[in-house]
């Protein structure tokens, strides 16, 4: 039987098109294509990485969590030295565990937590340029947070998404918005079942939008009647936004 092996990964996300490979041969561009790429020479073997989810490209991630199926008999320690050895230095795998058979590390998620951060202030951090994005506008946070108490719960997010046509339910529950409110920056938690598509940066967009002044805080619930991405917010380039943690039972 072969041993299925879960990792724990982060990882900068600035010269990628993302999670996913394109294709069988990704050249490297995804991170799951360079991540198996390691994998099989490691293994000596074909390796298929399932992730927890999908980031966008330019998209970072602190924890993203996938799994794997190998005969391979090295140990856990062994894997993790051999991977951050031969792994580009912007892929870091920061815990390798064999776990349960059955464990997948899609299906069997709960929840996951995103962070996308804003600089604030008067002028931002020029160490954090390509981690966040700036917002030269001062922003109302107690008019953001009642947008934001609107915002969770369950709904059909479908408005807050670039969804197109779709057979799946676009209905999600997000059971967490907060805002952590520093000198030069903002960072926007969101905490859900499942996002879709862009869902988390137009819903920091749109809380932006509000915070500036520029919609009404009601116009949440506009969105969530009509489901038309047009009356949501702007999309936040992908920069500031970080997947942090995928939570299991």
């Amino acid at each position: 039987m072969k041993r299925n092996i879960k990792l724990l990964m982060e990882y900068d996300g600035s010269r990628y098109d993302g999670w996913q490979r394109l294709g069988k041969k990704s050249g490297g561009t995804t991170i799951q294509g360079k991540l198996e790429e390691v994998l099989s020479k490691m293994c000596q073997e074909p390796v298929e990485l399932i992730g927890s989810g999908r980031t966008d490209a330019g998209v970072h991630a602190r924890g993203q969590v996938a799994n794997f199926h190998t005969d391979s008999a090295m140990k856990c320690w062994e894997m993790k030295y051999y991977l951050n050895r031969y792994l580009p230095q912007d892929i870091g795998v920061l815990y390798v565990s064999d776990v349960p058979e059955r464990f997948h590390s899609r299906l069997n998620a709960v929840s996951k937590r995103y962070i996308y951060r804003v600089a604030v202030g008067d002028v931002p951090c020029v160490f954090d340029r390509k981690y966040t994005w700036y917002c030269f506008d001062k922003l109302d946070i107690g008019r953001m947070k009642k947008a934001a108490a609107l915002m969770m719960g369950e709904h059909d997010f479908k408005g807050f998404s670039s969804v197109k046509k779709t057979n799946k339910s676009t209905v999600r529950t997000v059971s967490r918005i907060d805002m952590d409110v520093r000198d030069r920056e903002l960072d926007l938690i969101f905490e859900g079942n499942g996002f879709l598509y862009n869902m988390v940066r137009i819903m920091a967009g749109t809380l932006i939008e509000i915070g500036t002044g520029d919609r009404e805080p009601e116009s949440v619930t506009e969105v969530f009647r009509t489901k038309d991405r047009e009356k949501a917010g702007i999309t936040l380039p992908p920069q500031g936004l970080f997947l942090d943690e995928v939570i299991y039972p």
